[in-house]
């Protein structure tokens, strides 16, 4: 400890937070901050004594990842109060600092600071998660501020020039890194993952940053796509979208270069994904064009319905998904089971004779991604996170197992929650579990109206659940319902989405950003759209769209979500926000009718009604009954 310190302590009698709080609130009574000032310069004096300052007891060495050994209240206070004193102390300090790291700057080694041992950096995450979400969050957006501030300085010259502190923007991620891994262990997390995306990096060559991630040995050096957290889900999306269209343009020109060795006249339909349906025999079609067109599935997608004149704009493709999707998912075609009470859809537990039909439903999301199309589909989380298990399909490894997650009793609750509770209340239960439930090792399974039961282990049906092993039994039933009862079924599945979103990038993309890439943002700000809106037939300042805002933007947050699904097939905004749609409001004369949607168009149709309270009747009428006038 140097001596200057020493003294301090010995002279102050030093007590912590209890000292310094008094010498602050002194300052503040008298104008005089001697006190604090000497404390700052004291503190500052020296780096390799500064955590003494901090410590709960100076004379203790701390080694573990639960305590640091720091008084978080002194080094909270004293943070706290350095950005309010006068500026005089503030330069002081800067000087101390500076002086510090000009007498300090032997004392490590750069290179041992710059790349710690995984046992230090296990002890700071840890230490971190336990900070306080406001300080946590504090810290982050300082970095996110660096950082943009960095990259694109309002005063260039007032910096260093890039090529000369090229360290900078790399060391902050790195911090952020620490901190997202800290966040990640906690639970519940001290902030969103959304907290950490950083819209400034929307500006840069993405493509740039994903190839020189990709090609390491070209391109050495610092890429953001190493440390994903910090790109926003848009970037994600752009990245993948491009990443997958250069993958197309190889295929087209492959195929343009065929046709001219045949000698054939080439087409502009050879750059398209061409589906052509029949409405009455729309899945058996949809799964004969997608076998048929494998090659051609990273194409633009383009729909016709045989037997119908039309060229698709976007409204035959997204009549397409949204008619594929109510008939698939319908409860009566067996494919999917739908709670209701988690609102979400399940992979029948019931083996079938052909799985095509879960490889359609895979090929169908990735082709809503490549094609920016929200679809109207809930699947829990888990069932993202088995879409990236593994998140690049192990071509090289055809018996490779895929899809299989650690499933907890959590994950159940998302998908059965009345199953997971029994469940929950057998581990509770405190009397006798085998004499009072009768279980074996075994799970019910319904079947075309039989209930059979399967061995959730080897010889399952003789074992009965005791006290001892039920949560062992627990378990292997959470497990059998999120992973070996359905791992037919979402085998197929998986290997349809990975036929379209075949990329790399999937990588950096966390199961709940899969999931709004497929579904839409769920966040949604009605005053955005109307920034939007098209009117035809009406004026901005009609009664009839005064009245009509005026009831919207007081509906409350479920019905406004009614009447997006009602108007757009999805209660979802596109990732990139209510600017990235298309909305329009059509006006019909006859006051009889209710307001209509043409779904696949995002299109609301308005009749001019007279006043505000008939026009939230009817608007209330029209999206609580939609179901059966929500497409034409």
């Amino acid at each position: 400890m140097s001596q200057t310190l020493s003294v301090y302590l010995e002279r102050r009698d030093f007590q912590g937070d209890v000292c310094f709080r008094e010498d602050v609130h002194h300052a503040k009574e008298t104008g005089d901050w001697t006190a604090v000032r000497d404390f700052y310069a004291t503190a500052f004096d020296s780096f390799s004594d500064f955590s003494t300052v901090f410590k709960k007891d100076p004379s203790q060495e701390y080694k573990t990842a639960d305590d640091s050994g720091l008084n978080y209240d002194l080094l909270n206070l004293v943070y706290d109060t350095l950005m309010k004193v006068p500026n005089e102390i503030a330069k002081e300090v800067l000087k101390a600092i500076i002086n510090s790291l000009l007498k300090d700057k032997n004392i490590f080694d750069p290179a041992s600071v710059a790349s710690l041992s995984d046992h230090d950096h296990h002890f700071l995450v840890h230490w971190l998660k336990q900070m306080q979400r406001d300080r946590f969050r504090g810290i982050l957006e300082r970095l996110h501020n660096f950082i943009a501030c960095r990259l694109f300085p309002p005063k260039p010259e007032d910096l260093p020039p890039l090529a000369k502190c090229s360290w900078w923007i790399p060391s902050a991620t790195k911090v952020m890194a620490l901190l997202n891994a800290a966040n990640n262990l906690s639970s519940p997390a001290l902030v969103s993952h959304i907290d950490f995306y950083n819209s400034t990096l929307d500006h840069l060559d993405l493509m740039a940053e994903y190839y020189a991630w990709q090609n390491p040995s070209s391109h050495a050096g610092f890429s953001f796509c190493q440390y994903p957290f910090i790109l926003s889900i848009a970037a994600k999306r752009s990245i993948l979208q491009k990443d997958s269209e250069q993958q197309m343009i190889i295929q087209a020109r492959k195929s343009l270069v065929a046709k001219v060795q045949r000698r054939q006249l080439p087409d502009v339909g050879m750059l398209f994904l061409n589906l052509t349906v029949r409405r009455a025999y729309i899945v058996s079609d949809s799964l004969n064009e997608i076998a048929r067109k494998q090659h051609d599935l990273k194409k633009k997608l383009k729909v016709s319905f045989a037997g119908e004149p039309g060229l698709d704009m976007g409204g035959l493709t997204k009549e397409w998904f949204l008619l594929l999707i109510r008939r698939i998912f319908h409860q009566d075609y067996g494919m999917f089971m739908y709670d209701k009470r988690a609102g979400v859809h399940w992979f029948s537990l019931t083996p079938c004779e052909n799985y095509q039909e879960f490889n359609l439903v895979g090929v169908l999301m990735g082709l809503a991604v490549y094609n920016s199309i929200n679809l109207d589909v809930r699947f829990p989380t888990v069932c993202y996170r088995k879409l990236l298990s593994p998140a690049v399909v192990p071509f090289n490894n055809p018996r490779a197992t895929i899809g299989f997650v650690q499933a907890t009793l959590e994950d159940l609750k998302t998908v059965m929650p009345d199953l997971a509770r029994g469940l929950q209340d057998l581990l509770e239960y405190d009397g006798d579990v085998e004499e009072d439930f009768g279980l074996t090792f075994q799970a019910n399974q319904s079947a075309f109206g039989h209930v059979k039961a399967a061995p959730l282990k080897p010889g399952g049906d003789n074992l009965p659940v005791t006290n001892k092993n039920r949560e062992e039994y627990v378990q292997l039933y959470v497990d059998w319902v999120i992973n070996r009862a359905v791992y037919q079924q979402f085998a197929a599945f998986y290997h349809g989405f990975h036929s379209v979103c075949a990329s790399n990038a999937l990588i950096m993309l966390r199961p709940e950003e899969v999931e709004m890439l497929v579904c839409g943002n769920p966040t949604i700000v009605m005053s955005e759209l109307k920034k939007v809106i098209v009117y035809d037939g009406y004026a901005p300042q009609d009664p009839p769209v005064r009245y009509f805002w005026d009831v919207v933007l007081q509906l409350p947050l479920e019905m406004q979500k009614k009447l997006l699904l009602f108007t757009t097939g999805s209660d979802r905004i596109p990732i990139g926000g209510m600017t990235e749609m298309t909305f329009k409001i059509s006006r019909i004369n006859d006051t009889d009718l209710l307001p209509m949607s043409h779904t696949c168009f995002n299109q609301l149709v308005l009749p001019p009604y007279k006043s505000r309270k008939l026009l939230r009747q009817k608007i209330l009428t029209a999206i609580q009954n939609a179901e059966g006038f929500g497409l034409e």
